[in-house]
């Protein structure tokens, strides 16, 4: 006949390592589960602490940015005489690029709502959920879908001419491609990184390239009436 087990209370913060029914934490340990295996952390105090010292950080780097440089302001505005080009905000001058190459309804309604609305049902795909990469089920019928859409895409730029756009969103295309013939046990760690990454990435990763590139080409490379220049040679 086998001994009885015995329960005792202990203080202690790791229910995996100690065999103890009842567990007495104190105010100097956090209630939190010891284990190889898990790379989660507690959202208090590890998630809350390193966002405290993020946003204190930012807040200094932005305080010395304004110390050492002035803020690039024009003269005030006068009604009467109306710069060219009128560039808007930085922040908008990747859709006022837009406008340089669809028609308004498509660049200031359409294109934004759809990015919108994208960004907002992204995330709830259960391929994003579970962080699994995009080729790993199902990689037939989903380089059929890519294709399709890539094809679309790349069709509607042509025919508006949008080589900004273009050639990025091509760029993307052929990361994906790369990750499709790659594998997960790949010995190039490149590949490897690729093959993990899900639709979500994906989607983001070329949204952020588009934006940044619109930007640019709207801050250094427009001039009068819109037309393309040099920075140099502006």
């Amino acid at each position: 006949m086998s001994e009885p087990k015995k329960f005792e209370a202990g203080l202690d913060s790791d229910s995996r390592k100690s065999p103890v029914r009842v567990a007495f934490v104190t105010r100097r340990t956090s209630p939190h589960v010891k284990a190889q295996d898990d790379a989660l952390v507690m959202t208090w105090p590890e998630t809350l602490f390193r966002a405290a010292v993020a946003i204190e950080v930012l807040g200094i780097a932005l305080v010395l940015l304004a110390l050492l440089w002035d803020a690039p302001l024009e003269e005030l505005a006068d009604p009467m005489q109306t710069p060219n080009p009128a560039k808007a905000p930085w922040y908008f001058l990747g859709l006022q690029e837009l406008l340089h190459y669809f028609p308004p309804v498509i660049a200031g309604v359409l294109i934004p709502t759809m990015v919108i609305v994208a960004l907002i049902v992204i995330p709830y795909f259960n391929i994003n959920v579970e962080a699994e990469g995009v080729w790993m089920r199902a990689k037939q019928r989903r380089l059929r879908i890519v294709g399709i859409v890539v094809g679309v895409l790349a069709a509607l730029f042509v025919v508006f001419e949008v080589w900004a756009i273009l050639i990025p969103t091509l760029a993307v295309a052929g990361f994906m491609f790369l990750a499709a013939a790659s594998s997960a046990d790949s010995p190039d760690r490149f590949r490897r990184w690729l093959v993990a990454k899900p639709l979500s990435f994906w989607i983001m990763s070329w949204f952020l390239i588009q934006a940044s590139v619109l930007t640019i080409i709207g801050t250094f490379f427009r001039g009068a009436g819109w037309a393309w220049v040099w920075p140099w040679r502006a």
